[in-house]
C-alpha cells in the first residue's frame, strides 16, 4: 500500500507500516527534532511541514497518489498527562487531519491517538466530515500489551475504508490479541540486567516501583531519577532500592519496541525523552498494519471468487 505519514513524530508508525509490508512514500512532521531523528532513519522523504495549511498539505500529499494516509495528530489536549483542552491549538490539528483525508479522498485512513479522544467533540466533529466523505469505520481501543509490545499502553485507532461497512476490521483487530500482556522481561530476557526500575510518578498517591516481570506502565516524555528522599508506596514491586534505577533513554526506546538499530543521534536528552515518549510503539503499529493486510487479502480473495463464478455463469 502506498502510504503517507502525517503527523510522523520519529517515525514509530512508519517503522512498524513498513515492518507489516506497507510502502511508505513520504512522511510530515512540524517538529524540526523529530524530523532529525526521521531523516536518520529512513530513506524516504521526510517534509518540515505545518500540516495547519490543509490546502497547502492537500497539493503537496497528492503528488505521492497514496493508497492510504496515516497518522496520529499531537495528542496532548487529549492526554490525561497533559491539561485536557480539546480546543487548544493540537485538538484543532484532528479536525485538520480530517479535512486533509477528505481532500485527497485515498481508499483508505489511518488515525492513532490516546484513549480519550473518543470522548471529545472535536473527535465526533472529525468522524462526521470522514462519513460525509464516504469512509466507513473501525474505531478500537487497543492495548499495546496484548500487540507485541512490553507495555501498558492504550491508544485509539480509527480505521476508514471508502464504501465500507462500519465495524469492517474489529474482528480481524479482536482475533489476532494475545491472551496475556507482554512483560518487559517476555521482550527483553535479561538485557536490563535489573530486576526493578524506577518510573517517575505523577503523585505521590502512585506507585514509583516496577518490574520486569510486568508490562511497563506507558512510557511518557518525562525521565526523572528517584528522589532522595523517595518514599515506599504500597503497590511498589519492591522495597529494596538498593539496585534500583530509572531506565535510560534507550532502554525506553526498547520499551516502544523501536530496534537497537534506531539512530537517535543529535538532541539533549530531555528533547530525546519526550520524542520517545510520545512515539507510536513499533510493534503496535506493525499488529494494526498486519490486520489491515489480512483483510485485504481475504477481501481480495473474495472479490477474485465471485468474479471468477459470474464469468463462467
Amino acid at each position: 500500500m502506498r502510504t503517507v505519514d502525517l503527523f510522523s513524530g520519529c517515525g514509530g508508525l512508519s517503522l512498524g507500516l513498513e515492518n507489516a509490508g506497507f510502502n511508505v512514500l513520504a512522511a510530515y512532521e512540524n517538529w524540526n527534532a523529530a524530523v532529525s531523528i526521521y531523516q536518520q532513519n529512513f530513506n524516504h522523504p521526510v517534509f518540515e511541514f505545518d500540516l495547519s495549511d490543509v490546502n497547502g498539505a492537500i497539493n503537496h500529499i497528492n503528488q505521492f497518489n497514496p493508497d492510504i494516509i496515516v497518522g496520529g495528530p499531537p495528542c496532548q489536549d487529549f492526554s490525561s498527562a497533559g491539561k485536557r483542552n480539546e480546543n487548544g491549538t493540537r485538538g484543532d490539528l484532528t479536525i485538520s487531519y480530517a479535512q486533509i483525508i477528505t481532500g485527497v479522498m485515498p481508499e483508505w485512513f489511518l488515525m492513532e491517538n490516546v484513549d480519550r479522544i473518543n470522548k471529545t467533540e472535536i473527535f465526533v466533529e472529525a468522524k462526521r466530515l470522514l462519513k460525509e466523505a464516504g469512509y466507513g469505520f473501525t474505531e478500537m481501543v487497543l492495548d499495546a500489551s496484548k500487540c507485541g509490545v512490553p507495555q501498558k499502553r492504550k491508544r485509539m485507532f480509527l480505521i476508514g475504508q471508502l464504501g465500507a461497512v462500519d465495524n469492517f476490521l474489529a474482528e480481524t483487530l479482536l482475533q489476532g490479541q494475545s491472551r496475556n500482556s507482554m512483560t518487559i522481561r517476555d521482550y527483553l530476557g535479561e538485557h536490563l540486567e535489573i530486576e526493578h526500575y524506577y518510573r517517575h510518578a505523577r503523585s505521590y498517591a502512585r506507585r514509583g516501583i516496577f518490574s520486569i516481570d510486568e508490562p511497563s506502565p506507558t512510557v511518557r516524555g518525562v525521565n526523572r531519577p528517584i528522589p532522595p528522599k523517595y518514599v515506599s508506596h504500597p503497590g511498589d514491586s519492591t522495597r529494596d532500592l538498593e539496585f534500583v534505577r530509572p531506565l535510560t533513554s534507550l532502554e525506553r526506546s526498547y520499551i516502544q519496541t523501536f530496534p537497537r538499530t534506531f539512530n537517535w543521534n543529535g538532541l539533549n536528552k530531555t528533547t530525546l525523552e519526550q520524542i520517545i515518549g510520545n512515539a507510536v510503539p513499533v510493534n503496535l503499529a506493525t499488529y494494526v498494519g498486519n490486520c489491515i493486510m489480512t483483510y485485504r487479502e481475504q477481501a481480495n480473495r473474495i472479490e477474485n471468487f465471485i468474479n471468477q463464478n459470474l464469468q463462467e455463469i
